[in-house]
């Protein structure tokens, strides 16, 4: 578990001091000097960490990543958008010299955000243990973070107990914003259900109607909901489900699951698995030879799955994706974090980076509207359907679960000959509006909790 600041303010560093800078960087009409007065002149109980955690010259946000275990490739691009959104935050640059909330502030209500970051594991107990001390021994005013669904699950718990906001890290599962779904949690990720109805009408035109599809699926919340979204919209377009193979999380041998698939006359291997255990399965398949005689989809598609298996298994592949880096050539939000993201670390970000950016985002400008950190108002801030202009052009949180309404893009891996540069891996063959992806409220038995 590590903490530290991530721009020059030291220790001493006052708050008098950072609000000065402040000013002298942008003048006194441009900082939040009225939500500055408005943060410290009402008077709220104590709730959570709140107001120890907001009470000095900084605030302090925990997150929890995998840096080792099953996703840990996909946590390490999390933590680097972690670390390039406070900076942002923290200097008044990128996407945070954009948003109308933040242009011409640094920090988030006059105060340096300062973050650690602590190894998941991808595992729930070892997540909520790592936040469990940010919150108790660093009084976390935030928390976020995770690259898997029963992580993020547990976490919401967590913060809701604890009633510390969380800014869902990467999580598909539709529990999530279903059955799960908590006061103090908000997922920026499109759940299954809606991953599954953008991507059924692309792959029905482009594969076929009368197609006979082969799951492999992770046997947790995530892997259970994703099959049921994408056999549900597949079917509906004409498919047939003939296999559904469970596997568990972090297996390293998948002859015997992948044998079935071979055996099961399909027309469609439809990869479920995430993260490290997407590319291992899917190596696999191909020296099965299942990649000969079925074509590949994989309705969430892994953050490094085309890179670390490249074009020759990965192109023709349909699915879906949180974000990809081409889609900064139409939005200039995008192209923000994007160029940021390169020029700091030398590639392309994927799109576990890219929730981390927009999600630390999204807080800092709903703390900043709301004009306190205390919790209730974030939430309300947050569930006020407000539109928000951002790396996917407009989105909101929809107040009933909690769920982000926002585009989802569908995509198609390149071949070598199509692919105009090394990180070329897909074509965006669709965005489909996020109104249009949405499952009715209360489909998924979302009851928040309550505000206090």
């Amino acid at each position: 578990m590590s903490t530290r600041r991530s721009n020059g303010f030291g220790p001493a560093t006052s708050r008098r001091a950072f609000m000065k800078t402040g000013l002298g960087a942008a003048g006194a009409l441009m900082l939040p000097g009225a939500l500055l007065n408005t943060a410290w002149a009402k008077d709220y109980p104590s709730l959570g960490t709140f107001p120890a955690g907001a009470s000095g010259d900084s605030v302090f946000v925990g997150l929890s990543v995998p840096l080792t275990g099953a996703y840990s490739t996909a946590g390490q691009d999390e933590k680097k958008g972690y670390e390039l959104a406070f900076e942002h935050i923290n200097n008044g640059t990128g996407m945070a010299a954009m948003m109308d909330s933040l242009k011409g502030s640094q920090g988030v209500l006059g105060k340096h955000v300062e973050y650690g970051i602590g190894d998941s594991e991808t595992k729930p107990n070892s997540a909520v243990q790592v936040q469990t001390r940010f919150i108790h021994e660093k009084k976390a005013i935030m928390i976020s973070g995770c690259s898997s669904s029963a992580v993020a699950i547990a976490l919401e718990k967590l913060a809701q107990r604890e009633k510390v906001v969380n800014m869902v890290g990467a999580s598909g599962s539709n529990d999530t914003t279903g059955k799960d779904c908590q006061r103090y949690g908000f997922r920026s990720q499109p759940s299954a259900y809606m991953a599954g109805k953008a991507l059924a009408p692309v792959v029905a035109k482009e594969i076929g109607k009368n197609v006979k599809a082969a799951y492999l699926v992770p046997d947790y919340t995530y892997g259970h909901t994703v099959f049921d979204s994408t056999r549900k919209f597949t079917e509906a377009q004409g498919w047939k489900t003939v296999s559904k193979v469970l596997v568990p999380v972090g297996a390293s041998d998948y002859s015997s699951y992948l044998l079935n698939i071979a055996n099961s006359g399909a027309d469609v291997f439809v990869n479920v698995c995430f993260g490290n255990d997407s590319v291992a399965s899917s190596k696999q398949a191909q020296q099965f030879g299942i990649l000969d005689k079925m074509k590949m989809v994989v309705p969430n598609i892994s953050p490094f799955q085309a890179s670390e298996l490249g074009p020759d298994i990965m192109a023709g592949v349909y699915g879906t994706l949180d974000f990809w880096w081409t889609m900064a050539d139409r939005n200039d939000y995008a192209k923000t974090f994007v160029d940021s993201f390169e020029k700091k670390y030398g590639s392309k970000p994927r799109w576990t980076a890219h929730i981390a950016y927009l999600q630390s985002m999204i807080w800092a400008d709903a703390v900043t509207r709301a004009g306190t950190f205390y919790p209730p108002e974030v939430i309300k801030t947050l569930e006020s359907g407000k539109h928000i202009q951002s790396t996917l052009g407009e989105v909101y949180y929809r107040a009933e679960d909690h769920q982000m309404v926002r585009e989802v893009p569908v995509v198609v891996g390149k071949s070598k000959s199509q692919m105009k540069s090394k990180e070329d891996y897909f074509e965006i063959v669709g965005v489909t509006p996020g109104e249009d992806v949405m499952p009715p409220p209360g489909t998924f038995a979302c009851k928040l909790g309550s505000y206090t």
